[in-house]
Parts: C-alpha cells; structure tokens; sequence
C-alpha cells in the first residue's frame, strides 16, 4: 500500500498543484470525497494563486492537521491552542529539512509573486522544480505526526 506521501507526489506528477497533492492525499481518510477536497485546496497552489507566499504543500499540511486538531467554536481557547502547537510541530519538521515554508525562498525565486498562469507540467517543468519532493516531504510530516499521536 502506498504512503500519503507517494500518493501526494503521484497526485502532483499528474498535474495537481502542491497543495491539492498533499490534501488530496488525505481526503479519504476523513471522508472527503477527493474532487470536493480538490476543489477545496486548489487556490493555495504556487503559494497562494501563484503569489510565491506561504508553499502549497504546507498549506495543504495545514488543512489536514486543522481535521485532525481542528476547533469549530468560539469558546475554547485551549483547543485553538492545541492545533496552532501541533501545526508549529508539523511546519518546524518541514522547514528543518527545507530551510523554509516560503514557496519563493523553496524555488530560489527572487520575484515576490509571479503571474496567475501556471507553467505547462513538461519534463523541463519537472526537472527544474522541486515541487515533487515538497509534496512528498509535507504529506510525509503529517505522517509522522499522526504516527506520533498513536
């Protein structure tokens, strides 16, 4: 059986951008039919619409760990508390393996934000982003994470 993070990487080889890779991954595991959970994460993608902000692997990590710790009141700070450390856990494991959680800074880019249309996935695309294995290293810390919570 493949791991959510060979799933999430297999999701972006196909043409999914970095966050509906790593979200997508998940989908079922919470009953979440995928194309609503495609759907759901597909603006994160190129660090919000290609704004080279916050990378959509870890925005797609963030939306997982949210159904995991997530609250749904007003009234409880503690548990608001419990997710913010748990996703503090979960972006430090990433960026201590990345250096950031940055999509400009992971690509080397020097541009703030680039323009709304995505690039054409080629081989050439591929080869020279390392998009892939964000994907892969961000659904593989939500991984562990749940690993640790049992």
């Amino acid at each position: 059986m493949a791991t959510k993070a060979e799933i999430a990487k297999e999701l972006f080889l196909k043409g999914y951008n970095c966050s509906q890779s790593v979200f997508g991954a998940f989908c079922e595991d919470f009953g979440i039919d995928i194309q609503t959970g495609l759907m759901l994460s597909s603006g994160f993608g190129g660090g919000f619409a290609r704004k080279r902000e916050v990378c959509g692997a870890v925005s797609g990590a963030v939306m997982v760990l949210s159904l995991i710790h997530g609250y749904s009141t007003t009234d409880d700070a503690q548990a608001k508390i419990q997710l913010y450390e748990e996703v503090r856990k979960v972006l430090k494991a990433f960026e201590d393996e990345t250096g950031s959680i940055i999509c400009r800074e992971l690509l080397g880019l020097e541009e703030k934000e680039s323009v709304p249309t995505p690039e054409a996935r080629t081989k050439e695309y591929y080869k020279k982003r390392p998009c892939a294995e964000l994907v892969y290293l961000a659904a593989q810390c939500v991984e562990n994470h749940i690993e640790g919570l049992k």
